[in-house]
Parts: structure tokens; C-alpha cells; sequence
């Protein structure tokens, strides 16, 4: 599917593995330009960096963490004179403990806020004035579908992606009228290389029940429809929450 990607630049946060990989090799193979983000994976966005390549792509690697404002600024600032702008912004980036709620301490709050909704509003207050001036830009920001109905031991993840979600839906009105587009992808649970995969085999059976596919969810089922919001085929499409979750949740 020629989705015209070609030249746009697109930054996306947490790109080194797991959803992010996907993501980015998805948009390479529609001949956008790539801002890899990382925070400690270094080896691992270098790693991509040169699939890309071996693609045929153009990528470049900058780290940041993007729960802090000042690197989120000159990480941008450096991607505009490298790259020219940013046209794309997929916040991807998260840190996702599965605990509950009384065991946890607010130190583990701190992070969970802090990089899952802070590091979307840095980044979207960074970037949006670029996209502005210009008159187009794709924001599309992940959530998970605990913030939408709730979740045992992702109580605090569910917080912050509550916020993400009013954060787009308000973004997505103020942005409009700059031919910018801001939606929010949620996903049910993925199984990725850093799954705890003691609590999947264990938990198996009984998550299995809760999906009507059958299923956990992979990577790749995220990266098409991500792609797609990142396109001008979806251009008349914004302040929507979309679920990829195999049925886990249905509204």
C-alpha cells in the first residue's frame, strides 16, 4: 500500500524496540524519513537504525528522555537542523509496572506519570509550533485500553493514559485549524521481547477469556494502523481514541 511518505520526517519515542521497532520499519518501507528516539537503548536504536538503512531508509538516532522538557527540546531542536522539521509525532515511549495499587509506593507513581503523560505533553508542546508554522502535522499518541475501563495492577498506567487521552481530544480542537491531526491509539496486552513471560504462561488460560480472538496481540497488529493515521489517507480523521485489542474492550 503506497501510503506517500516519502520525504516526511517522522519521530517516533521509544523506537529501539518492541512496538516502536515495528512502527518505524513500517513507516521506512513507506519512505519516511525517521528521528529515532531512545532513552537507555542505545544498541538496540542503532540496531534499527541500520535495518532501516538496509532498507533503503534514512534514519538518525537521538537520545532524550522524554519525561524531562529541556532534553525534549534540544533533542527536537537538533531533529529540525539534521532533518529540516518534524511532519510526524508518534509517542510511543511508556513504562508500564504491572503492580497493585496498595503495594505501590509514590516513587513508582513519579516515573509512570512522568514519562506516560508528561513525556506526551513535552513532546507536543516542543513540537507542535513546527508543525504549526508549516500548517500540517500527525500527532498519534499510544494509550492502552486500562484507561479507557480499568484494569487490576495498571492502575497508575491507567491515570496517566487517562490523561493522554483529554490531552488528544483537546489537541486535537486547538490543532485543527492548522491542518494537524492528533488521535490516540490504545492496545490490549502485547506480547513483546520484554514481556514477563512467567506471568503470561501462568496468566494464559484467564487472559485468553478476556479477548474474543484468542489471542495476545503482537506488534505488527499495532504498526498498519499507526502508518495509516500517520498518512494523508487520514486526513479527516482526528480526536479518535482506536482500539487494537483483539475485542478486549468494545466502545
Amino acid at each position: 500500500m503506497d501510503l506517500q511518505l516519502n520525504g516526511r520526517v517522522a519521530l517516533v519515542t521509544g523506537a529501539s524496540s518492541g512496538v516502536g521497532r515495528e512502527i518505524v520499519l513500517a513507516l521506512a518501507k513507506e519512505g519516511a524519513i525517521l528521528a529515532l528516539n531512545y532513552n537507555r537503548s542505545a544498541d538496540e536504536a542503532q540496531h534499527i537504525k541500520e535495518e532501516i538503512t538496509d532498507l533503503g531508509g534514512k534514519a538518525m538516532v537521538y537520545q532524550a528522555d522524554v519525561g524531562d522538557y529541556d532534553e525534549v527540546k534540544k533533542m527536537v531542536g537538533q531533529i529540525v537542523k539534521d532533518l529540516g522539521t518534524v511532519d510526524i509525532l508518534i509517542n510511543n515511549a511508556g513504562y508500564t509496572p504491572r503492580e497493585f495499587f496498595v503495594n505501590s509506593k509514590p516513587a513508582d507513581w513519579e516515573r509512570q506519570i512522568r514519562v506516560g503523560l508528561y513525556g506526551v505533553m513535552n513532546t507536543c508542546h516542543v513540537v507542535a509550533p513546527i508543525m504549526i508554522e508549516k500548517k500540517y502535522g500527525r500527532i498519534i499518541n499510544f494509550g492502552g485500553d486500562s484507561a479507557r475501563v480499568g484494569e487490576s495492577g495498571l492502575s497508575v498506567t491507567a491515570a496517566s493514559r487517562g490523561g493522554v487521552l483529554a490531552l488528544s481530544k483537546s489537541l486535537a480542537r486547538e490543532f485543527g485549524r492548522d491542518n494537524i491531526t492528533c488521535n490516540v491509539v490504545t492496545f490490549g496486552l502485547l506480547k513483546t521481547a520484554h514481556s514477563d513471560e512467567a506471568w503470561l504462561e501462568k496468566n494464559l488460560d484467564k487472559i485468553l477469556r478476556q479477548y474474543p480472538l484468542k489471542r495476545i496481540g503482537v506488534p505488527e497488529d499495532v504498526a498498519p494502523m499507526v502508518t495509516f493515521l500517520a498518512s494523508d489517507a487520514s486526513s479527516w480523521v482526528t480526536g479518535q481514541t482506536i482500539s487494537i485489542n483483539g475485542g478486549f474492550a468494545m466502545l
